[in-house]
């Protein structure tokens, strides 16, 4: 009972900071089916005086939502997978392996993670524009084909699988690939799961990249195609919160799918032999 009463006060601290986290989400989705007046109205109303669907009806018309919704899969999607190929075969040469320069080169790609976009940003266009794909999926996906941070951290995570299981399978004669293959990565399932989220929601929500290589509607993701109902002098809030309802759904049923191993993920981040 003592021991009962002694957590009261930090479940009463995490239920306040889980309202503080889901009240602004609510408020979104809530909003989003409110009309003009409500949106703007002073004080403002949690729950409108009716609930319209006017305001999904607009965005439809407005952009190509599900055209720029399969952009969007497409280039979060396929950066994941790519994305997690080549940065766990990265990960495992730079953890399991031993070769000359592995440490200095390691230390290249982390110091990468410190060069904003911005300052590549105009070489990247310009490469783009000789290679002919600017404007394209493909444009989009091969520069995110790797990612520094995976890299990185997939390599924290592999150097906690015990050396001893690699040992055991060369004895067997299995060769790099191979215990790669069979050994490191059903072990380090909660880690890619992680880092999958992580780089798709980092792709779903990104503005400026796709922005910038794309330039027709069709072919841009639903966070670029948001910009074009925000005008110069004015911005529709109305459609502008569906909108973003819209874009945000799939990251929520994906966080909620892949909850368990996003947590089993951190959990065990910090295990050793």
């Amino acid at each position: 009972m003592k021991k009962r009463k002694s957590q009261l006060p930090g479940d009463i601290l995490l239920v306040l900071i889980m309202i503080l986290v889901l009240f602004p989400l609510v408020w979104l989705y809530v909003s989003s089916f409110k009309s003009d007046i409500d949106v703007i109205k002073w004080p403002p109303h949690f729950f409108p005086s009716r609930f319209v669907t006017v305001q999904y009806a607009y965005v439809m018309k407005a952009i190509p939502v599900l055209r720029m919704l399969v952009n969007t899969v497409l280039f979060a999607g396929l950066v994941t997978l790519i994305s997690l190929g080549v940065d766990s075969l990265a990960a495992y040469a730079f953890s399991r392996m031993h070769f000359r320069g592995r440490k200095m080169l390691f230390s290249i790609i982390l110091l990468t993670m410190m060069v904003p976009f911005q300052v590549i940003m105009i070489p990247l266009y310009m490469e783009e524009y000789r290679m002919g794909i600017l404007n394209t999926i493909v444009g989009l996906v091969l520069p995110r084909a790797s990612s520094a941070y995976g890299i990185f951290m997939l390599t924290s995570f592999f150097r906690n699988i015990p050396p001893s299981l690699d040992e055991a399978a060369r004895i067997d004669g299995m060769s790099e690939f191979g215990i790669y293959r069979t050994i490191t990565l059903p072990l380090s399932k909660p880690a890619f799961v992680t880092l999958g989220i992580f780089h798709f929601m980092n792709n779903w929500n990104d503005l400026l990249y796709p922005m910038m290589l794309t330039s027709s509607a069709e072919n841009r993701t639903l966070s670029a195609g948001l910009a074009i109902l925000v005008g110069t002098h004015s911005i529709k809030y109305g459609p502008t919160l569906a909108a973003t309802a819209i874009s945000v759904t799939p990251l929520l049923i994906l966080f909620f799918a892949g909850q368990k191993f996003f947590v089993e993920g951190i959990a065990t981040s910090g295990m050793k032999e």
